[in-house]
């Protein structure tokens, strides 16, 4: 399955006392997926609500409330599967987690541990030095979230909001494929770049709508090899949790302090004990939560109110057939097709959005002169206001019929960004604007070459400057450019130019 001709990057190196140490890291993302229900109940999965208010009586765990599974959810689960490349299993079956959550009413967990619906996949993590590494996606299974305690509202209580119970989770474990802390953020970053393309979630991580929990060991160079080639984890190091990661700039510094603090500790005689550890960025450092259990301490055993899930092939073929165009082959069409480097299409492809927006502007139009307005012009300008691109002030349609301007000479580049300026504050459909405020490049060369005989003819001494020194001609081109208004066409500009001084 998995195609190893990538280019793999070095793995992260982090210099001991005594010894050069190697980072393995796995990380197990938890992705809400994208519904109107719950997994278990019809209570809607709005965001924001008031809380408590989104709570069905099996949320609530009443007496007598049974879970009936939510189809939606399942299908949501095999699109992710497909758009990883994962092998879907036809029969999966929930299990009981026994775990003390304080804002599960049920007090127990409804997941998958024996039969997920989805086995292994992959994920192809491209790395800012242009090398590749892909990262062995090793399960999926789905889960009910839990509520939210609130602990900050009260100094003698603690409150619960029940609006997040029962949302259907998808848990997404990868193999300790991946080397260090910034092939870890890459890798969350693609992993959620997949999510949005797909529509299974919508990868909000300020929301809490993915989360990673990473699993941080150290090893010495060459026991990844050894494990590699055995598939035996005692080559590796013991590992440490960090729970609850919602950042890529904290994941990365998480991983950075957690390793250095299990170097701290082998090397000075001591043992890591496996656990769950938060990381607090304040204080740059992670702390102890709770010691790390195994599957067995959780006992799990299959839900008694749920019979096993047993979907048809013919059903997941039509999922299959209905998946959308994936960032990897839309950035390599957008290379094909539009001839754009690497670089823009993989910056036009990183969000859905901005992909589709691209597209509208570049169709039928030169691609890379749309690439370079959609990149340079709009994207900055966005930034510049913090906006997203859903909420651009310039469709594709405006943005187009500048470029169709720009093509047909009728404005200038400079006049252009000018343009794009008033389309960009004011609106209106850009060649009207250009009509109605006399903006159109002067392409008479008649005009053209009578402004600058003018400017040649007051300006003797700089004209035999310019005849010994071929580079001051620019001074005539910025004085017609100056004369006109900048309407004269620089191509028609530099050539009389050229031809008048015999630069």
């Amino acid at each position: 399955m998995l195609d190893l001709t990538y280019e793999m990057p070095k793995p992260k190196t982090i210099a001991g006392a005594k010894h050069d140490w190697e980072l393995v890291i796995g990380m197990e993302v938890h992705a809400q997926v994208s519904s109107n229900a719950k997994l278990f109940s019809g209570a809607s999965t709005q965001f924001g609500a008031e809380p408590n208010s989104n709570v069905a009586f099996v949320d609530a765990a009443m007496p007598g409330m049974l879970p009936v599974i939510n189809e939606y959810c399942v299908e949501q689960a095999v699109r992710t599967g497909l758009g990883l490349k994962a092998d879907i299993n036809l029969k999966s079956a929930f299990d009981r987690k026994n775990y003390f959550y304080p804002d599960l009413p049920q007090g127990y967990q409804i997941s998958q541990l024996y039969q997920p619906i989805v086995g292994e996949g992959e994920v192809l993590v491209e790395m800012g030095d242009g090398t590749a590494r892909m990262v062995r996606i090793e399960r999926i299974h789905m889960e009910q979230d839990a509520g939210k305690s609130i602990h900050d509202m009260d100094p003698h209580m603690s409150f619960v909001d029940l609006n997040r119970t029962g949302v259907c989770l998808m848990e997404i474990v990868s193999r300790p494929d991946i080397r260090g802390p910034e092939e870890a953020a890459a890798y969350i970053a693609k992993l959620r770049q997949i999510l949005r393309y797909l529509g299974t979630c919508d990868g909000n991580m300020q929301n809490g709508n993915l989360r990673a929990d990473v699993n941080v060991s150290i090893c010495l160079p060459g026991a990844y090899e050894k494990y590699q080639e055995t598939q035996d984890f005692s080559h590796l190091g013991t590992r440490c949790e960090i729970k609850n990661m919602n950042s890529m700039r904290f994941i990365q510094q998480a991983i950075e302090v957690e390793a250095r603090r299990q170097i701290a500790i082998v090397e000075g005689g001591g043992k890591v004990d496996q656990e769950t550890r938060l990381y607090d960025p304040d204080k740059g450092e992670t702390r102890s939560m709770r010691s790390k259990e195994e599957a067995h301490d959780y006992r799990y055993f299959p839900d008694p109110d749920l019979l096993p899930l047993e979907i048809e092939q013919a059903w997941v073929d039509d999922i299959a057939a209905k998946l959308p165009e994936l960032p990897d082959d839309k950035k390599a069409r957008f290379i094909s097709v539009f001839g754009l480097t690497d670089y823009d299409a993989s910056v036009l492809t990183a969000e859905v959005e901005s992909a589709a927006y691209f597209e509208e502007v570049a169709k039928g139009r030169s691609g890379k002169l749309a690439a370079n307005w959609v990149i340079n012009e709009l994207f900055g300008r966005l930034k510049k206001d913090d906006a997203e691109i859903t909420a651009s002030p310039v469709s594709p349609v405006q943005l187009g019929g500048i470029i169709d301007l720009i093509a047909s000479d009728a404005i200038s580049g400079k006049i252009a960004k000018d343009l794009f300026e008033i389309v960009y504050t004011e609106g209106g459909d850009p060649a009207q604007i250009v009509e109605d405020r006399g903006m159109k490049q002067v392409t008479d060369t008649g005009a053209i070459e009578a402004a600058l005989d003018e400017i040649i003819a007051a300006n003797p001494a700089q004209v035999e400057k310019a005849k010994v020194n071929p580079k001051l001609a620019g001074w005539f081109v910025g004085q017609v450019m100056k004369a006109t208004g900048g309407k004269a066409n620089p191509k028609a500009v530099n050539e009389l130019v050229s031809k008048k001084l015999g630069s």
